[in-house]
C-alpha cells in the first residue's frame, strides 16, 4: 500500500468521524402536575415564565445581618463545600482529559543499547532517536461518546457542588433560627422566673401575717426552681447549637461565640416572601435534579462507549527518527528512518466480556433514569410538604397567639383575686403555668415556621447558579 492509498484511507476515516452505534441522548420524560396541590403561603405568588423568582443569596430575605455573616463564612470555609468543590475540579480535569483522543498523540523517544547476538562478532552499540504519532479514528463514536460522558459528568459534579452549598446553607440557617428561638425561650423563662420570685415574696409576706400557709410557699418555691432549671437546660442546648454552627463555618467551637439575640415580638414576626414558580421549573432550578439528569446523559454516552468496543478500531500511526550504531553519526541522512500506516484491530473472542460490559452500561443507564425520576418527585414532595406546613403553622400560630392573650388575662385576674384574698394560691400556680406553656408553644411554632420557610426556599432550588465550565 503506497502513501496515497494510506491518506485516502485516513480521509475516509475522517468522513465517518462521529458515526455512533448508539442513540443520541434525550432527557427522560417525567409526568409532573401543572400546579402545586398546595397554594402559595401568604405573600408568595406563582412566578410567570421568565420572571425573577429567588436570588442566589436567598437568606438575605430574612434581614438578619448575623445570619448573613455566618453564611458568608460557611460558603467560603465549610469543609463539605470544599470537598464538593474539589470533586468538581476533578470532574473538570477528567472532562478535559476526555478530549485528548480527538487529536493525534505525539511521543518522543531516545534509546541506547549495547550487546551482542550469535550472528555478529563482538559487542555492538545501537542508538536511536525519533518521534511516534498515533491517532485513533472515531469510526463508531467511542471517542465522541467518551467526551460527552466526561462533560456531562463534570456538569453533574457542578450540580453536586451547588447542592452541597444549598444543604450547608439551609442547615446553618435552620440551626441559627433554632438558636434564636432558644434565646427567646430563655428570655421568657428568665422573665417568668422574676415574676415567680415576686409571687414567692408576696406569698411569704402573706404567710408572715397569717394569710397564707406553708404549703403555698412550697408551691411558689417549686414553681420558681423549676423555671430556673428549665432556663439552665436551655443554655446547654444553646451551647450545642452554637458548636454546630462553628463546625458549619469551618471553625473549632472555641473560636465562635454568638451573642444572645431573642426575638422581640414573635406575634408580629414576618417571614420572607418569594415566587414559588411552577412545578416544571424545578427541573432547572434544583441542583439535585440537574445533577441526576446530567448523570442520565453520562450513562447514555457510556452505552455508546461500551457498544463501540464491539467493533474494530482503526489507528493511523507514523514514526520518524534516526538509528545507528555510532552516536557521532546518528543524525546523518543515511540513518534516517520513517514509517506510516494504518492498523486495524478488533475483537475475535473475549468470552462475552464486551457484550457483558454493554449490558452493564445499559443497566446503569436504566438505574440513573429511575434515580432521576425519583429525585424529581421527591423535589415536588418537598415543595408540597413545606407549602402545607407553612399554611398549617400560620393558622396554628394565630390560634396560639389568641391562647397566649387569654392566658395573660387569666393570670392578671387570678393574681388580683389572690391579693384580695378571694382566691387560693393553687389557682395562681395553675394559670401561671398555663401561660408559660402557651408562650413556649408559640415560640416553638415560630421556630417551626422559620425552619419551614428555609426548607421551602431550598426545596424550590434556592436559585442556585452553576459555574461556567470551559472543557
Amino acid at each position: 500500500m503506497n502513501i496515497v492509498k494510506m491518506w485516502v484511507l485516513a480521509m475516509a476515516g475522517l468522513m465517518i468521524q462521529g458515526c455512533s452505534v448508539w442513540q443520541d441522548y434525550v432527557r427522560p420524560r417525567v409526568e409532573i402536575p401543572a400546579q402545586y396541590k398546595e397554594p402559595p403561603p401568604a405573600g408568595w405568588k406563582v412566578a410567570e415564565p421568565g420572571s425573577p423568582e429567588l436570588s442566589p443569596a436567598w437568606w438575605e430575605r430574612y434581614n438578619d445581618p448575623q445570619l448573613t455573616a455566618l453564611l458568608t463564612q460557611a460558603n467560603q470555609a465549610n469543609y463539605t463545600i470544599l470537598i464538593a468543590e474539589a470533586n468538581y475540579r476533578q470532574g473538570l480535569a477528567l472532562a478535559r482529559a476526555s478530549h485528548s483522543p480527538q487529536l493525534p498523540a505525539l511521543n518522543g523517544q531516545a534509546g541506547a543499547t549495547r550487546g551482542e547476538t550469535t550472528n555478529t562478532t563482538g559487542v555492538r552499540s545501537d542508538y536511536s532517536i525519533g518521534l511516534n504519532a498515533s491517532w485513533e479514528m472515531d469510526l463508531w463514536g467511542r471517542i465522541r461518546n467518551s467526551v460527552i460522558a466526561g462533560e456531562t459528568n463534570a456538569e453533574a459534579t457542578a450540580a453536586d457542588l451547588a447542592a452541597a452549598k444549598l444543604s450547608v446553607q439551609s442547615t446553618l440557617a435552620q440551626t441559627y433560627f433554632q438558636l434564636r428561638i432558644l434565646d427567646s425561650q430563655k428570655l421568657l423563662l428568665d422573665n417568668t422566673a422574676k415574676s415567680f420570685d415576686r409571687s414567692l415574696k408576696l406569698t411569704t409576706n402573706r404567710y408572715n401575717v397569717g394569710l397564707a400557709s406553708r404549703t403555698e410557699i412550697a408551691q411558689a418555691e417549686t414553681q420558681l426552681r423549676n423555671t430556673l432549671a428549665q432556663s439552665i437546660d436551655i443554655s446547654a442546648s444553646r451551647a450545642q447549637l452554637e458548636h454546630a454552627i462553628a463546625v458549619l463555618i469551618g471553625k473549632p467551637p472555641a473560636e465562635l461565640s454568638i451573642p444572645e439575640q431573642p426575638y422581640k415580638d414573635v406575634a408580629n414576626l414576618s417571614l420572607p416572601a418569594a415566587n414559588t414558580g411552577l412545578p416544571a421549573s424545578l427541573l432547572e432550578r434544583r441542583p439535585d435534579i440537574a445533577g441526576a439528569e446530567r448523570r442520565v446523559a453520562s450513562a447514555n454516552a457510556q452505552i455508546g462507549v461500551a457498544r463501540a468496543a464491539l467493533f474494530p478500531t482503526l489507528t493511523l500511526g507514523a514514526t520518524f527518527g534516526y538509528s545507528d550504531n555510532s552516536l557521532s553519526n546518528l543524525l546523518s541522512l543515511p540513518n534516517r528512518l520513517w514509517s506510516l500506516g494504518p492498523a486495524l484491530a478488533g475483537p475475535i473472542f473475549d468470552n462475552q466480556l464486551r457484550r457483558s460490559n454493554t449490558n452493564a452500561a445499559i443497566a446503569r443507564y436504566d438505574a440513573s433514569v429511575a434515580t432521576y425520576k425519583q429525585t424529581v418527585i421527591n423535589g415536588l414532595r418537598e415543595v408540597e410538604d413545606n407549602l402545607a406546613l407553612l399554611r398549617i403553622l400560620e393558622a396554628e400560630a394565630k390560634e396560639q397567639e389568641t391562647a397566649v392573650k387569654f392566658a395573660r388575662e387569666a393570670v392578671t385576674q387570678t393574681e388580683n383575686r389572690y391579693r384580695a384574698g378571694i382566691s387560693e394560691y393553687q389557682y395562681v400556680v395553675n394559670v401561671q403555668s398555663t401561660l408559660l406553656t402557651a408562650e413556649r408553644n408559640l415560640l416553638s411554632i415560630t421556630g417551626r415556621r422559620l425552619n419551614a420557610s428555609v426548607a421551602l426556599m431550598v426545596a424550590l432550588g434556592g436559585a442556585y447558579v452553576l459555574p461556567q465550565s470551559n472543557y
